[in-house]
Protein backbone atom coordinates (compact mmCIF):
# COMPACT_ATOMS: atom_id res chain seq x y z
CA UNK A 1 0.00 0.00 0.00
CA UNK A 2 1.43 3.19 -1.65
CA UNK A 3 1.82 5.81 1.64
CA UNK A 4 2.40 8.62 -0.63
CA UNK A 5 3.38 12.44 1.52
CA UNK A 6 3.90 15.87 -0.35
CA UNK A 7 6.57 17.99 1.41
CA UNK A 8 5.77 21.51 0.27
CA UNK A 9 9.00 23.93 0.78
CA UNK A 10 8.81 28.07 -0.65
CA UNK A 11 12.14 29.21 -2.27
CA UNK A 12 13.07 31.83 -4.25
CA UNK A 13 12.81 35.70 -4.73
CA UNK A 14 8.74 35.30 -5.85
CA UNK A 15 7.98 32.94 -3.04
CA UNK A 16 7.85 29.68 -5.46
CA UNK A 17 5.89 26.39 -3.91
CA UNK A 18 8.33 23.34 -4.30
CA UNK A 19 6.96 19.73 -3.82
CA UNK A 20 9.02 17.05 -2.57
CA UNK A 21 6.66 14.15 -3.05
CA UNK A 22 7.32 10.75 -1.78
CA UNK A 23 6.13 7.64 -0.74
CA UNK A 24 6.81 6.89 2.92
CA UNK A 25 7.46 3.26 2.92
CA UNK A 26 9.78 2.87 -0.46
CA UNK A 27 11.67 6.36 0.60
CA UNK A 28 11.50 7.22 -3.09
CA UNK A 29 10.82 10.80 -4.23
CA UNK A 30 10.03 12.89 -6.97
CA UNK A 31 10.73 16.97 -6.71
CA UNK A 32 8.37 19.10 -9.01
CA UNK A 33 9.21 22.50 -9.37
CA UNK A 34 12.70 23.37 -8.09
CA UNK A 35 12.74 26.76 -8.53
CA UNK A 36 15.70 27.54 -6.26
CA UNK A 37 18.42 26.82 -3.49
CA UNK A 38 19.18 23.48 -4.50
CA UNK A 39 21.06 22.88 -1.36
CA UNK A 40 18.13 23.67 0.59
CA UNK A 41 16.22 21.09 -0.91
CA UNK A 42 18.51 18.31 -0.79
CA UNK A 43 19.15 19.22 2.51
CA UNK A 44 15.32 18.42 3.12
CA UNK A 45 15.12 15.45 1.02
CA UNK A 46 18.42 13.84 3.05
CA UNK A 47 15.81 14.84 6.21
CA UNK A 48 13.29 12.95 5.02
CA UNK A 49 15.87 10.57 4.24
CA UNK A 50 14.32 10.40 0.62
CA UNK A 51 16.08 9.87 -2.77
CA UNK A 52 14.84 12.22 -5.65
CA UNK A 53 14.21 9.85 -8.71
CA UNK A 54 12.58 12.66 -10.93
CA UNK A 55 12.03 16.07 -11.42
CA UNK A 56 9.22 17.57 -12.89
CA UNK A 57 8.68 20.86 -14.26
CA UNK A 58 5.02 22.44 -14.48
CA UNK A 59 6.75 24.98 -16.60
CA UNK A 60 9.75 26.62 -17.66
CA UNK A 61 10.27 30.32 -15.43
CA UNK A 62 12.96 30.86 -13.42
CA UNK A 63 11.24 31.08 -10.21
CA UNK A 64 10.34 27.10 -11.32
CA UNK A 65 13.46 25.56 -12.58
CA UNK A 66 16.48 27.54 -11.60
CA UNK A 67 17.33 24.46 -8.73
CA UNK A 68 16.70 21.66 -11.07
CA UNK A 69 20.58 21.65 -12.92
CA UNK A 70 22.24 21.01 -9.51
CA UNK A 71 19.71 18.62 -8.08
CA UNK A 72 19.90 16.29 -11.33
CA UNK A 73 23.76 16.48 -11.26
CA UNK A 74 23.67 15.47 -7.06
CA UNK A 75 20.87 12.63 -7.32
CA UNK A 76 21.10 11.70 -11.30
CA UNK A 77 17.64 12.39 -11.41
CA UNK A 78 15.80 12.94 -14.98
CA UNK A 79 14.07 15.97 -15.43
CA UNK A 80 10.96 16.07 -17.50
CA UNK A 81 9.04 18.80 -19.00
CA UNK A 82 6.67 19.26 -21.27
CA UNK A 83 7.50 19.79 -25.40
CA UNK A 84 6.25 22.42 -25.73
CA UNK A 85 7.95 24.28 -23.33
CA UNK A 86 11.32 23.14 -24.26
CA UNK A 87 12.05 26.52 -26.42
CA UNK A 88 11.11 28.39 -23.10
CA UNK A 89 13.36 26.39 -20.96
CA UNK A 90 16.69 27.08 -23.80
CA UNK A 91 15.87 30.67 -23.81
CA UNK A 92 17.06 33.21 -21.12
CA UNK A 93 14.45 35.86 -22.33
CA UNK A 94 11.69 33.53 -22.53
CA UNK A 95 12.34 31.96 -19.13
CA UNK A 96 12.97 35.29 -17.77
CA UNK A 97 16.24 34.92 -16.15
CA UNK A 98 17.98 37.74 -18.12
CA UNK A 99 14.40 40.26 -16.92
CA UNK A 100 14.99 39.27 -13.15
CA UNK A 101 18.66 38.54 -13.27
CA UNK A 102 22.18 39.28 -15.15
CA UNK A 103 23.13 36.94 -17.62
CA UNK A 104 21.29 33.96 -19.55
CA UNK A 105 20.12 30.59 -18.52
CA UNK A 106 19.29 27.46 -20.20
CA UNK A 107 17.91 24.10 -19.33
CA UNK A 108 17.20 21.01 -21.39
CA UNK A 109 15.06 18.56 -19.66
CA UNK A 110 15.90 14.75 -20.36
CA UNK A 111 12.37 13.58 -21.14
CA UNK A 112 9.59 15.68 -23.02
CA UNK A 113 5.84 14.78 -22.51
CA UNK A 114 2.55 16.16 -23.70
CA UNK A 115 -1.19 15.66 -23.30
CA UNK A 116 -2.07 12.56 -22.05
CA UNK A 117 1.54 11.12 -20.71
CA UNK A 118 1.73 8.92 -18.16
CA UNK A 119 4.97 9.88 -16.00
CA UNK A 120 6.20 6.86 -13.92
CA UNK A 121 8.89 8.08 -11.51
CA UNK A 122 9.74 6.74 -7.98
CA UNK A 123 7.06 4.60 -7.97
CA UNK A 124 4.37 7.11 -8.59
CA UNK A 125 2.51 7.93 -11.68
CA UNK A 126 1.56 11.31 -12.66
CA UNK A 127 -0.32 12.18 -15.63
CA UNK A 128 0.33 14.87 -18.04
CA UNK A 129 -2.69 18.06 -18.50
CA UNK A 130 -1.57 20.52 -20.80
CA UNK A 131 -2.59 24.12 -19.90
CA UNK A 132 -1.41 26.94 -21.61
CA UNK A 133 -2.42 29.99 -20.60
CA UNK A 134 0.29 31.02 -17.87
CA UNK A 135 2.83 29.95 -21.04
CA UNK A 136 2.29 27.75 -24.40
CA UNK A 137 3.56 24.75 -22.90
CA UNK A 138 2.57 24.73 -18.79
CA UNK A 139 1.17 21.44 -17.68
CA UNK A 140 -0.33 20.07 -14.38
CA UNK A 141 0.56 16.82 -13.39
CA UNK A 142 -2.38 14.69 -11.98
CA UNK A 143 -1.96 11.75 -9.67
CA UNK A 144 -5.58 10.09 -10.10
CA UNK A 145 -5.57 7.20 -7.73
CA UNK A 146 -4.61 9.50 -4.90
CA UNK A 147 -6.78 12.89 -5.84
CA UNK A 148 -3.66 15.49 -6.11
CA UNK A 149 -3.05 17.96 -8.92
CA UNK A 150 -0.08 19.89 -8.94
CA UNK A 151 -1.32 22.91 -11.09
CA UNK A 152 1.86 25.02 -11.41
CA UNK A 153 0.85 28.72 -12.54
CA UNK A 154 -2.31 27.72 -13.67
CA UNK A 155 -4.91 27.46 -11.07
CA UNK A 156 -4.27 28.71 -7.68
CA UNK A 157 -6.48 29.65 -4.63
CA UNK A 158 -9.00 31.98 -5.75
CA UNK A 159 -7.04 33.31 -8.93
CA UNK A 160 -5.04 32.02 -11.65
CA UNK A 161 -1.41 32.37 -13.09
CA UNK A 162 -0.42 35.73 -14.85
CA UNK A 163 -0.56 36.50 -18.67
CA UNK A 164 1.48 38.50 -19.63
CA UNK A 165 4.40 37.03 -19.91
CA UNK A 166 5.87 35.91 -23.62
CA UNK A 167 3.38 33.13 -24.92
CA UNK A 168 1.02 33.93 -22.19
CA UNK A 169 -2.47 34.26 -22.96
CA UNK A 170 -5.89 35.02 -21.79
CA UNK A 171 -8.10 32.79 -24.13
CA UNK A 172 -5.80 30.17 -22.90
CA UNK A 173 -5.67 30.51 -19.31
CA UNK A 174 -9.55 30.92 -19.08
CA UNK A 175 -9.73 27.66 -21.12
CA UNK A 176 -7.23 25.57 -19.29
CA UNK A 177 -8.83 26.80 -15.54
CA UNK A 178 -12.35 25.56 -17.01
CA UNK A 179 -10.64 22.39 -18.63
CA UNK A 180 -9.45 21.55 -14.75
CA UNK A 181 -12.64 22.67 -13.03
CA UNK A 182 -15.04 20.59 -15.01
CA UNK A 183 -12.95 17.18 -15.51
CA UNK A 184 -11.57 16.67 -11.97
CA UNK A 185 -13.21 15.26 -9.02
CA UNK A 186 -14.08 18.51 -6.35
CA UNK A 187 -12.23 16.57 -3.93
CA UNK A 188 -8.88 16.85 -5.70
CA UNK A 189 -6.44 18.40 -3.48
CA UNK A 190 -4.60 21.00 -5.55
CA UNK A 191 -0.99 22.02 -4.65
CA UNK A 192 -0.18 25.21 -6.92
CA UNK A 193 3.00 26.98 -8.07
CA UNK A 194 2.41 30.14 -5.19
CA UNK A 195 0.12 30.90 -2.19
CA UNK A 196 -1.50 28.31 -0.44
CA UNK A 197 -3.24 24.82 -1.08
CA UNK A 198 -6.93 24.39 -2.66
CA UNK A 199 -9.67 22.39 -4.12
CA UNK A 200 -11.16 21.54 -7.25
CA UNK A 201 -14.56 22.07 -5.47
CA UNK A 202 -13.41 25.17 -3.60
CA UNK A 203 -12.61 26.66 -6.79
CA UNK A 204 -15.50 25.57 -8.88
CA UNK A 205 -17.15 27.60 -6.43
CA UNK A 206 -14.83 30.58 -5.92
CA UNK A 207 -12.40 30.78 -8.92
CA UNK A 208 -12.80 34.20 -10.90
CA UNK A 209 -12.71 31.91 -13.88
CA UNK A 210 -15.11 29.53 -12.70
CA UNK A 211 -17.85 31.04 -14.84
CA UNK A 212 -15.95 31.53 -17.91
Amino acid sequence: MSEICVKSMVVGMVATNCYIVYDAGTKRAVVIDPGDDAGRIGSECRKLQVTPEAILLTHGHFDHILAAEELRSEWEAKIYACEKEAPILADGKLNLVSEFYRGTYSLTADVLVSEGDEVEAAGMKFRVLETPGHTAGSCCYYMEDEKILFSGDTLFHLSYGRIDFPTGSGREMAASVKRLLSELPEDVKVYPGHESETTIGFEKKYNPLAGY
